[in-house]
């Protein structure tokens, strides 16, 4: 293509020197005339006519061709290098795509695993305070248990107590010694009247 613009413009070149070359070849027929820049005999512009054509062949031949090679070899290097930069780039922006959605996808994995991490702890929270509760009401209870066993301890044990306080005044009021069944008696009457003034008292 631009071979053939650069030959067009050699014949366009040689069509221009051949029209300049016409008044001198009118005024060589004419015979004498005023001179001009252009004057010359007709073998003159024989001769310049084929050298120019001769260096038109030549340079088209060895140096326009290889320029022309040299310059369209070059056009499509670059455009090679275009289309190269022009896919590695859509490349690059479709992996920068890819690495967008993973790390948005990493990001909404991680915080799904937050939220799976605080539900848990929530349900662990909850089963530790319940069987903290649990324990505590059994600890409670076996306290109220151990109170309730101590306390009816020792008021069985005062109970004897009384009693026997009370038998042993009894026989120093009766001034004779109790036979073990008068002790007996005794004792259970004596239980028998403190629970029963025990609970009224209460």
């Amino acid at each position: 293509m631009r071979a053939n613009g650069m030959i067009k413009r050699a014949l366009f070149l040689l069509a221009v020197l051949t029209t300049m070359a016409l008044p001198a070849l009118a005024a060589e027929g004419a015979g004498e005339a005023q001179p001009s820049l252009l004057a010359g005999d007709i073998g003159n512009v024989v001769w310049t006519v084929l050298i120019f054509v001769l260096v038109l062949v030549v340079l088209g031949k060895y140096a326009w061709g290889p320029i022309l090679s040299t310059l369209q070899a070059r056009e499509s290097f670059i455009h090679e290098a275009l289309a190269k930069a022009k896919h590695d780039r859509d490349e690059a922006e479709a992996r920068l795509k890819q690495y967008e959605e993973r790390l948005a996808g990493a990001r909404a994995e991680a915080t799904a695993i937050v939220e799976e991490g605080r539900r848990d702890a929530e349900v662990v929270k909850r089963k530790i305070e319940a069987a903290a509760k649990v324990e505590a009401d059994k600890m409670i209870d076996r306290a109220r248990r151990e109170i309730q066993i101590a306390t009816v301890t020792a008021t069985r044990e005062l109970y004897d107590l009384s009693a026997r306080l009370a038998t042993d005044m009894a026989a120093r009021v009766i001034g004779r010694e109790l036979s073990a069944k008068d002790h007996e008696r005794l004792i259970a009457e004596a239980i028998d009247g403190i629970s029963g003034a025990g609970p009224q008292a209460h």
